[in-house]
């Protein structure tokens, strides 16, 4: 039954039922109303307005809930869909375009979410070769040619010379780190848990942090979803270092539930209550939406912050 004749059915029934009283019940309406004429009418009145309140209650409660469902939905958190039980005929209506959106509009973002992906990346593989072959070779000239200046130099001159030669050598070392963060070719040469155990490398010069870890990925992945594992962890190990104050952390890369989880937990500070999600943590679960994943920050067990990455893989049951 459609909403438009359940209202007009609720409505029916409260006329019918006044007409009913109007013809059988022994109560006549003299003019002038007489008080006890005017009591019963009022309260007739009154009687019948909650009665029609009541009947068009339940008649529009499924749209109640499907607004309120509306309302919930989280464009982060993608697959969720309205479902409203026993809705007549427009709500149910209602609620399959809505959901119909739900997929086109899903279907879009992840679609052109991961044409912008493909497009940042190859940008950052252009500025990566730019930096490491452009930049990088023009401070290894200068480093040759201080050291050679500093062979023909005089004690004072050589000495500041060495300084300079040093200073370039470190902005040197420092074009190619951002270089191989930019594009770690490690990523494309030898995998994603090759390059997961060099990113735990790199990161483990940091000072007291020590880094535990778990890799055991059995099913082969698509670049795509490779990329983006590394990218968080990437960003979620750059938050530890910088914000979280940990000693300990614990990186899980495996199959789970026929799918792909990453884990990255520390024993820092954890999350304050009730913070802002940064510009990094929105890019992650931006990364993770293009290749269908969800991620969650949680606090971790026995303190600090969990990220943990899932990503249904095509041949699991996910």
């Amino acid at each position: 039954m459609s909403l438009f004749a359940r209202v007009l059915l609720a409505n029916a029934v409260i006329l019918a039922i006044a007409t009913l009283l109007l013809l059988f019940a022994p109560f006549e309406v003299s003019f002038p109303v007489t008080s006890t004429q005017a009591v019963i009418l009022v309260t007739g009145f009154v009687v019948s307005v909650i009665l029609n309140m009541l009947l068009l209650h339940e008649v529009i409660a499924p749209l109640r809930r499907l607004t309120a469902t509306m309302r919930a939905i989280e464009p982060l958190q993608p697959g969720r869909r309205v479902s409203i039980r026993h809705a007549d005929a427009d709500v149910a209506a209602l609620t399959g375009a809505f959901n119909d959106m739900l997929d086109r509009l899903e279907t879009e973002r992840r679609e052109s979410a991961r044409r912008e992906l493909l497009a940042q990346e190859a940008e950052r593989k252009r500025v990566s070769r730019e930096l490491h072959d452009e930049v990088g070779q023009v401070l290894t000239g200068a480093v040759l040619e201080l050291e050679h200046a500093a062979r023909n130099a005089d004690a004072d001159a050589a000495a500041q010379i060495g300084a300079a030669r040093e200073a370039v050598r470190r902005s040197l070392d420092d074009v190619r780190r951002i270089a191989r963060e930019l594009r770690p070719e490690v990523l494309d040469d030898l995998g994603l848990q090759s390059a997961l155990r060099s990113l735990c490398t790199a990161a483990s010069v940091h000072e007291s942090l020590r880094i535990e870890r778990r890799f055991d990925l059995r099913d082969p992945v698509s670049p795509e979803v490779e990329l983006v594992v590394y990218r968080v962890a990437q960003e979620s190990l750059t938050n530890v270092m910088r914000h979280a104050g940990a000693s300990e952390v614990m990186v899980a890369l495996g199959n789970v539930d026929g799918g792909l989880r990453l884990v990255v937990r520390d024993n820092g500070r954890g999350m304050p209550p009730h913070a802002e999600l940064g510009a990094g943590i929105a890019g992650m679960q931006e990364r993770a939406l293009h290749v269908g994943g969800r991620l969650a920050l949680t606090p971790a067990a026995a303190g600090g912050t969990e990220v943990r990455l899932d990503i249904p893989l095509p041949n699991g049951p996910g």
